[in-house]
């Protein structure tokens, strides 16, 4: 039977259309797992980024995020949850394994997620911001203080309600968003409320308790989400869970931004370029000093710093190094190892767990730096007690001899070397003299004795 050579070009199309739809229909979708078991930092906020964007791109069915955090900073909270609310795919974050929690910034990730799941025996809450010195929740139920009486505007307790309700409005809106409970999210605010994974499925915080990623993704297959406004029907069962794990940028970033490591990074850098500002030339010292200082500088500006902890430690790096350059015997050490070890402490300007410099680190570096000062001190005035055994000032009280024979003014030799030298009294050639004083190049002189000496 003949074809219509018309028909061709229209087989051929149709052809190609039912390929392309095969095709498609077999791509592979996976499921995108990223976990998270730390506190919540820059790092964190880098990593989840980029995997989510890596998800995006292969078209992954869903990203699942396995939390374990005592809570984080709030910007880095903040980034990670613009990107899982502007996600074109939808986001489960999952409080796993038993014993994990979700705490404070942890609470805000969950109640953002289009999917909130927890395994039991896990927990969820504590989400009062302590950015500021430390709030203690109960002083702001109704906005009131605990003498229940208005605050004052100026007074701090002011600043602290404006952070509370900012919070309190933040994760509202969080909640409202994803259709959860809108009164417990406030009272996890403002009461540091924390409930398990089985009281918060029914009091709809969470949707889903579930014992494992597979039985998770069990559960919500078919389940509708809403992302960007459209609803869409997950399909998950039997899906392939592709794990995303940190790569060498996120762990070199972590390391950076750990506030232990970023306090130590700072102080070699100084003392780096100290030494090589003592000794020029070194190369090694001021290499490594600056390239200590610049990591310390960039990870500063992704932490909470209080500037004034900063200067105190500057102040007291500063004051230990005038001590070794001017020994005050200790004055200037002392109050530079004071001003360091407060600086030190309260360099961190928050409480969040995992952003403060262990006091272990400080107390290493406040003692080493103590040693190195006794040293330097001790060394001091052993050297201020030592006679002169060079320059100068060698010369006053040694002997020399009279090269020639002069009155005031002639020439005496000391050393194997010829110098001027002035004396009231008449010398011989040979004689032997005492320098009492120095004036530019020229000695002066007194006699010894009587005797005549000849040169050698």
């Amino acid at each position: 039977m003949r074809i219509n050579q018309r028909f061709i070009p229209l087989v051929l199309f149709f052809a190609g259309a039912l390929l392309i739809t095969a095709s498609a229909n077999n791509v592979s979708r996976s499921v995108f797992q990223l976990t998270i078991n730390d506190a919540i930092g820059p790092a964190t906020d880098d990593y989840v980024e980029r995997s989510m964007k890596m998800a995006t791109l292969q078209q992954a069915e869903l990203i699942v995020i396995r939390m374990d955090t005592p809570g984080g900073l709030d910007s880095a909270m903040r980034s990670i949850i613009k990107n899982i609310t502007n996600s074109s795919v939808p986001v489960a974050v999952y409080v796993a394994p038993t014993g994990a929690r979700a705490a404070s910034a942890g609470t805000y990730i969950l109640y953002a997620s289009h999917i909130a799941a927890m395994a039991p025996g896990t927990n969820l809450g504590a989400a009062t911001p302590v950015q500021i010195g430390g709030i203690s929740p109960p002083d702001f139920q109704k906005g009131k203080d605990k003498t229940d009486k208005p605050a004052p505007e100026n007074d701090k307790t002011t600043l602290q309600r404006k952070v509370i309700n900012d919070a309190v409005a933040y994760i509202r809106g969080l909640a409202q968003l994803r259709g959860r409970n809108q009164e417990w999210a406030e009272k996890a605010v403002r009461e540091a409320a924390s409930l398990p994974a089985g009281d918060a499925l029914k009091k709809n915080v969470i949707d889903i308790v579930a014992s494992s990623t597979a039985d998770l993704l069990k559960q919500i297959d078919g389940r509708e989400v809403f992302v960007h406004g459209q609803k869409i029907r997950l399909k998950t069962a039997g899906l392939t869970v592709t794990e995303i794990n940190p790569d060498w940028r996120s762990r070199l970033l972590s390391v950076i931004t750990n506030p232990n490591i970023a306090y130590i990074l700072m102080l070699l850098g100084i003392y780096g370029l100290i030494l090589e500002f003592y000794n020029p030339g070194s190369i090694v010292p001021g290499t490594v000093g600056a390239i200590c200082l610049l990591l310390a500088m960039y990870s500063f500006q992704l932490l909470p710093i209080n500037y004034a902890g900063m200067a105190l430690i500057l102040l007291g790096i500063a004051l230990m190094v005038g001590e070794a350059f001017e020994p005050s015997f200790g004055v200037l050490g002392i109050g530079g190892v004071i001003a360091f070890v407060i600086g030190s402490i309260i360099l961190m300007d928050t409480d969040v767990p995992g952003f403060g410099i262990d006091i272990s680190v400080i107390a290493t570096f406040a003692v080493t730096s103590v040693l190195l000062l006794v040293f330097v001190v001790g060394m001091a005035i052993k050297a201020r007690r030592r006679p002169v055994v060079s320059g100068i000032e060698e010369l006053l009280g040694s002997e020399a001899l009279v090269v020639e024979d002069f009155e005031q003014k002639g020439r005496v030799n000391i050393h194997s070397e010829n110098w001027s030298a002035l004396c009231d009294t008449p010398l011989q050639k040979g004689q032997s003299v005492k320098i009492i004083g120095i004036d530019g190049l020229t000695l002066q002189v007194e006699p010894l004795d009587t005797s005549k000496q000849e040169l050698e």
